[in-house]
């Protein structure tokens, strides 16, 4: 049996919009617990800490700042973290 034909009620266009709930992210469930891919959906919602020793520069006070332990959205914007270059 093949992936795609466990998956095929399932179009390509809802996995790529798939996104985890916010009763997921914010549940007291630890992070290793969830899947990889929920996850990474909670911490681009900002819903969940993101773990990284990685600064950004801030651009309001133009001082470096950590990502690790906040709970920032990914995108643009303030209050955000920058988009990875490596991607």
């Amino acid at each position: 049996m093949r992936i795609r034909d466990l998956f095929k009620d399932i179009s390509e266009e809802d996995l790529i919009d798939w996104k985890a709930s916010a009763s997921l992210c914010k549940s007291s469930k630890p992070d290793s617990a969830l899947g990889s891919s929920a996850l990474a959906s909670c911490k681009s919602q900002g819903l969940r800490a993101r773990q990284t020793g990685k600064t950004q520069l801030n651009k309001s006070t133009g001082k470096r700042e950590k990502i690790g332990g906040k709970k920032k959205t990914s995108g643009e914007g303030p209050g955000q973290v920058s988009q990875t270059r490596t991607g």
